[in-house]
C-alpha cells in the first residue's frame, strides 16, 4: 500500500517522500526580485524540516510586468548565481527545489514600474485594474520569456519547473471566459483558450529537454459566474499530459470566486483537502502524476488519499508557515494533525504566521 514517506521518482527527480510545499508567495525578495538572507533562510528552515520537494513562490520571468512587492524574479541572467546558491543550500538536505514561473496580469496593485496584461480588457473584479489587451507578439513575448526562465532555472540548479497557469494569474486568465472575451485563435473554445498555456509549455520543453521535470498548477474550476469549468479542466488536463508535462497540481478559485470557494479557504476537519474530489477524478483519467492541494490538514486523512485514490503526491501551504518542521515531527511519530487553524491571517508583505511571532 502506497504511504506519505514513500521514495519516487519523479522525470529522474528521485524523492525521498510525496510530500511537497507548495508555491507560496513569501515576500522576502528585494524589490528587483533578487534574493535575500531572509529569504534564504526560510527555504533552508523548510528543507530542515523534512519536505521531500519545495516548489517556490511565483517567480516572474518578466520585468516587462509590474513585480509583486517582495515576489521573486528570474527575469534575466543575474539570478541564475544567486539561485545556484539557493538550490546548493536545499540539496544539502536531500530536498528537491522547483521554480514557480509566472506571469501575473491584473492581479497587481503595485506602484512599482511595468506593464498589466491580459488576455482582454476586461476590469479585475477584485483588484479594480484593468489591464492592457495581449497583441499576438505580446503573446509570443510571454511565451518566450517562460522559456528563457526555464533554462535560467535549469543552469541554476532547480530540480524543475512549475508553469503557474492558476488562481488568476495571467496564463490562467488565457482559460476563463469571463476574462478571455478574444474572438482571435486565443479565444472562444477550450482549445483556443488554452492555445497560449500550450504553447509556453512547447517553448519550454525546446530549451529544457524531455526528461527535466515540467509541471503545471491548473484550476479545477474558477468558481465564479463565467469562470473555467471542471468539465475545461478536464479537457485542459488531457492537453497538458499529451504536450508533455511531467505532473499536474489540482487547485482551484481565483480571487473573485463565491465566498470561502476561493484558493485559500477558512475550513473545518470535515472540510479539509477541498479539491480532492476533482484531483481524484483526474488522476483516474490521466496517466501522469496528479499532486493535491488544498486543506490538507491530518496526516490519517491524507495517507489515505494517496493510498485509496491515484493522487500521487499531497501539496501543503499554510501548515509549513506554522510549522517548516511539520514533516519531521510526522516522522517521528507525532502524526496529530498540522497547527494551522486556516485563519489566513499569515499573507502579508511577509507570510509569517501570527502564533510564531
Amino acid at each position: 500500500m502506497r504511504t506519505l514517506f514513500d521514495t519516487t521518482e519523479l522525470s529522474g527527480m528521485r524523492m525521498k517522500n510525496r510530500i511537497i510545499r507548495s508555491a507560496t508567495h513569501d515576500g522576502r525578495a528585494d524589490e528587483k526580485g533578487h534574493t535575500t538572507q531572509k529569504l534564504l533562510q526560510l527555504y533552508e528552515n523548510l528543507a530542515k524540516g523534512g519536505v521531500g520537494t519545495i516548489i517556490t513562490g511565483l517567480t516572474n520571468v518578466t520585468d516587462a510586468e509590474k513585480l509583486v512587492p517582495g515576489q521573486m524574479g528570474i527575469y534575466d541572467d543575474s539570478f541564475i548565481e544567486e539561485y545556484k546558491n539557493l538550490t546548493d543550500i536545499i540539496h544539502s538536505y536531500d530536498t528537491n527545489i522547483i521554480v514557480q514561473l509566472v506571469c501575473n496580469g491584473a492581479q497587481n496593485k503595485s506602484t512599482l514600474e511595468g506593464e498589466l496584461w491580459g488576455p482582454s480588457e476586461v476590469t479585475d473584479l477584485v483588484y479594480q485594474t484593468v489591464p492592457k489587451e495581449m497583441t499576438i507578439e505580446d503573446i509570443h513575448k510571454m511565451e518566450e520569456a517562460f522559456a528563457n526562465g526555464a533554462a535560467r532555472a535549469k543552469k541554476a540548479g532547480f530540480d524543475g519547473v512549475q508553469i503557474h497557469v492558476a488562481h488568476g494569474y495571467l496564463l490562467s486568465r488565457f482559460l476563463t471566459p469571463y476574462y478571455n472575451r478574444r474572438t482571435d485563435e486565443y479565444g472562444g473554445t477550450i482549445e483556443n483558450r488554452a492555445r497560449a498555456v500550450v504553447e509556453t509549455i512547447q517553448r519550454v520543453r525546446a530549451v529544457v529537454g524531455e526528461e527535466y521535470p515540467v509541471l503545471v498548477k491548473v484550476n479545477c474550476d474558477d468558481f465564479m459566474e463565467g469562470g473555467l469549468t471542471f468539465e475545461d479542466c478536464r479537457h485542459v488536463c488531457k492537453m497538458l499530459q499529451d504536450t508533455g508535462v511531467t505532473a499536474i497540481e489540482i487547485s482551484g478559485g481565483i480571487p473573485s470566486a463565491r465566498v470561502n470557494e476561493g484558493t485559500i479557504r477558512k475550513i473545518t476537519p470535515e472540510t479539509e483537502s477541498y479539491f480532492k474530489q476533482y484531483a481524484a477524478q483526474i488522476a483516474e483519467e490521466i496517466d501522469i502524476p496528479v499532486i493535491l492541494v488544498g486543506g490538507n490538514r491530518d496526516f490519517t486523512k491524507i495517507e489515505e488519499v494517496i493510498a485509496k485514490t491515484n493522487i500521487e503526491y499531497i501539496s501543503l501551504c499554510r501548515p509549513f508557515i506554522r510549522e517548516p518542521e511539520l514533516v519531521n515531527r510526522w516522522l517521528s511519530g507525532d502524526r496529530t494533525p498540522a497547527k494551522c487553524i486556516s485563519c489566513s491571517k499569515c499573507f502579508g508583505k511577509e507570510t509569517n504566521c501570527i502564533f510564531n511571532n
